[in-house]
């Protein structure tokens, strides 16, 4: 198809899987379930680290770690003591490494104002890898064992960093298509990229619309800068057309 077909082909699709119904099978579900802001970013920040597998596991696991928290995740993470949770495994991610995040998530709302802030204080306008790399730092200020580090992505290292970049579109675009939650204003739609993965990054080929083999920080470059041209406001909305056309039609 040609460029401009192309561009109206995945307008459509974005359009398409951007609905309340994508809530019945993503992880995104779980935050859904929650109506304060701290409670729903504080949700959506763990389930979406552990977002890797298919999606079934993941509900699963984020079921487990609301029940932990008590169905009050805010309120567990102002008053946590240090405990570590027993019996939860999510892949490599386990009890040890989920009780260091909830360390690093008091540190978070305690020293530096919620997640939010740590996100987009100190940090210029419309560069998401200094955001990533400064909200990293700030994070790991908070007790937690140097293997907990290996599960928030580092951009620095040129790790596409998929999970953060899939959080941080849960927490900036709109909430108009009843999908992501548009709670944070500190942060532009404009500067979003694609969560991107291997099964995204197959999709994008297969359309022509990356040149690099890689699955990394350049390649997110690469892609978002198409993507801007298509539209620079919400470039990331493309990320529902490439999921999409993977997970529903096989493309």
């Amino acid at each position: 198809m040609s460029p401009a077909e192309l561009h109206e082909f995945l307008d459509f699709k974005a359009a398409h899987y951007e609905h309340p119904r994508f809530l019945e099978e993503d992880p995104i579900q779980l935050p859904h379930r929650f109506i304060q802001k701290e409670d729903i970013e504080i949700v959506a920040f763990i389930v979406s680290m552990i977002a890797w597998g298919n999606r079934k596991s993941i509900v699963k696991s984020g079921e487990r770690v609301l029940s932990i928290m008590g169905n009050s995740p805010y309120d567990y993470i102002m008053s946590y003591k240090g405990e570590i949770p027993s019996n939860f495994v999510h892949r490599t991610f386990n009890n040890e490494d989920l009780g260091g995040f909830f360390s690093c998530l008091n540190h978070v709302y305690t020293q530096h104002g919620g997640l939010e802030s740590a996100f987009s204080k100190q940090v210029p306008e419309d560069n998401l890898k200094e955001r990533i790399c400064a909200f990293r730092a700030r994070f790991f200020q908070g007790e937690h064992l140097s293997r907990t580090q290996k599960h928030v992505s580092n951009p620095a290292s040129g790790s596409a960093s998929k999970r953060l970049i899939m959080f941080l579109r849960w927490m900036v675009r709109s909430a108009d298509k009843g999908v992501d939650f548009g709670l944070w204003k500190s942060i532009s739609s404009s500067e979003l990229m694609i969560p991107l993965d291997v099964h995204t990054g197959n999709v994008a080929r297969k359309l022509g619309l990356l040149t690099r083999s890689q699955n990394d920080w350049k390649t997110n470059e690469e892609l978002i800068e198409l993507f801007r041209s298509y539209d620079e406001q919400d470039p990331a909305k493309y990320d529902f057309a490439l999921f999409g056309l993977g997970a529903y039609e096989g493309f």
